[in-house]
């Protein structure tokens, strides 16, 4: 079995010597400095570069800049995916993206996790953990969502919050760590003004 085949398998697997890995990411971080230093105006050639980045698309997505992203091929993106400024997934296993994800600035998604033992970490150990994301989930600013999550469809994650736990659909969940602290309800349509002249 590969490192990465054991990355996929969720044993523990050698990130950081294992030669195929490491080129891998090289080729992957090539890309991204490709695509973060494009024209900001040059739309069409960011999306060029970018659909040779991830393993799936299923329909029409915009990243701002800067992006960052380990392997770009374990990343499967919904219809209508957005994300803001400085987006990091660690994409060690599979990251699945529901369709109208909207994601805040500052975020970080992390499939990888560090062995807790000294020697298995020195030697170069990690593990991880797929995450997926539902379908209308809504990621606040400065969000990070740590390795094994899933987070159900119609949620709101709050800014700032550590998702380290799954968390279910048609809430708002917020703090460090993240919790669901209600549901979403008819009342929200009235929560901000809407213009009707």
């Amino acid at each position: 079995m590969t490192e990465f085949e054991k990355a996929q398998a969720g044993y523990l697997y050698d990130a950081n010597y294992d030669e195929e890995l490491r080129v891998k990411r090289a080729e992957c971080a090539e890309k991204c400095f490709d695509f973060n230093n494009a024209r900001p105006s040059d739309l069409e050639g960011q999306k060029k570069i970018l659909n040779t980045v991830f393993g799936e698309i299923k329909g029409d997505y915009f990243i701002t800049q800067p992006f960052y992203c380990d392997y770009g091929t374990n990343i499967t993106l919904g219809d209508k995916f957005y994300s803001n400024h400085n987006l990091t997934i660690l994409d060690g296993a599979k990251v699945t993206f529901g369709d109208y994800v909207f994601i805040a600035p500052n975020c970080v998604i992390s499939t990888a996790g560090h062995a807790l033992d000294v020697e298995q970490r020195n030697k170069g150990l990690e593990i991880a953990l797929q995450i997926t994301i539902g379908n209308n989930v809504w990621i606040g600013a400065n969000v990070t969502i740590l390795p094994g999550v899933t987070i159900g469809d119609d949620t709101v994650i709050g800014a700032g919050s550590v998702v380290n736990r799954d968390i279910p659909s048609g809430v708002i969940a917020v703090g460090n760590p993240c919790r669901a602290i209600r549901k979403i309800t008819e009342a929200d349509k009235e929560k901000y003004p809407i213009y009707r002249g």
